[in-house]
């Protein structure tokens, strides 16, 4: 192929782009002087975590006669950044009460006053992981490398900018630890103190979700809805179970539907099915199908039932 015949065919793509541009104008962002800028939020999560879990994360170890000037470059940082990306969030919706740009700066500076309340359940959260899970070395193993921590974190902090009325942002946030770590935890869901979330691949906590204190759950949860068929018709109803106080869920369960209530104290077994509420100090498990076991012979030997 000759260049002329390569330029000759960049511009049929290009022109048949354009033309798809026109087509479908609701995927596509021209002229947006007020888009979003998902690394920004990024770097302002990095630099949250960094405040968060203060020695933790950063490129060098902080000592105790700079911490002051360590502290206050990143609240500054982390102010100005978040500032602006909120203000273009708030622009992105329709015009109307507050000017974006002084809603910006009073949520950055409601969301950063939150800090202290987010760090004091984040502790109680590792202690629940620490005291939890007898493969933990310590509370530093924790904090740097279990994934169910690091999600719970950054929905925490998504969850204070979602009360607040930001839009878009939380959910950047919430998406990133999901791509990250396997745990789907919506920025709208309410979550009480000392939550452990033990392995945490697939996780999966809905946008309604009520979760009380010391409650634990393991790997392949589902907290969801019992039906989305009503789309947008469905926005600000409670779809999604709520999880009282000193709940365990093992497994590969789902608990499905706004009006189911899991009591104090009930543990669910791995990979029930429930959409019915549950009366507290309950144990709920299932029984397994009877299990084949198939040899070379053709013959086949059974296995007793059992009940998890």
């Amino acid at each position: 192929m000759t260049k002329q015949q390569t330029d000759e065919g960049i511009g049929v793509l290009v022109e048949a782009l354009l033309a798809s541009y026109g087509e479908y104008p609701e995927i596509v962002k021209i002229e947006a002087a007020h888009r979003i800028n998902r690394n920004s939020v990024l770097d302002v999560l990095d630099k949250l975590q960094r405040l968060v879990f203060a020695g933790f994360f950063g490129p060098q170890p902080i000592k105790r006669d700079s911490i002051e000037y360590y502290v206050g470059e990143l609240v500054e940082y982390v102010l100005y950044t978040l500032q602006k990306q909120v203000k273009r969030a708030l622009r992105s919706q329709e015009p109307g009460g507050e000017n974006p740009e002084t809603a910006a700066r009073r949520i950055a500076c409601a969301f950063m006053g939150r800090l202290p309340e987010v760090r004091r359940v984040l502790a109680a959260d590792v202690t629940a992981a620490y005291d939890g899970d007898p493969a933990a070395f310590s509370r530093d193993e924790i904090i740097l490398s279990y994934p169910g921590i690091y999600a719970d974190m950054v929905y925490r902090l998504a969850h204070e900018l979602y009360n607040l009325g930001v839009p878009f942002i939380p959910r950047m946030m919430t998406e990133y630890a999901h791509s990250s770590t396997g745990v789907d935890i919506h920025p709208g869901a309410t979550i009480g103190h000392h939550f452990f979330i033990d392995h945490g691949t697939g996780i999966v906590i809905g946008e309604t979700t009520v979760i009380g204190n010391y409650v634990k759950i393991y790997q392949g949860v589902t907290l969801g809805a019992l039906s989305t068929r009503g789309g947008q018709f469905l926005s600000g109803v409670k779809r999604h179970p709520t999880i009282e106080d000193h709940v365990t869920i093992y497994s590969g369960a789902s608990i499905l539907g706004g009006g189911t209530v899991i009591g104090e104290g009930v543990v669910i077994g791995s990979n029930a099915f429930i959409t019915k509420s549950v009366p507290e100090k309950t144990r709920v498990s299932v029984k397994d199908p009877e299990l084949q076991f198939m040899q070379q012979g053709g013959r086949v030997e059974f296995v007793q039932d059992f009940v998890i």
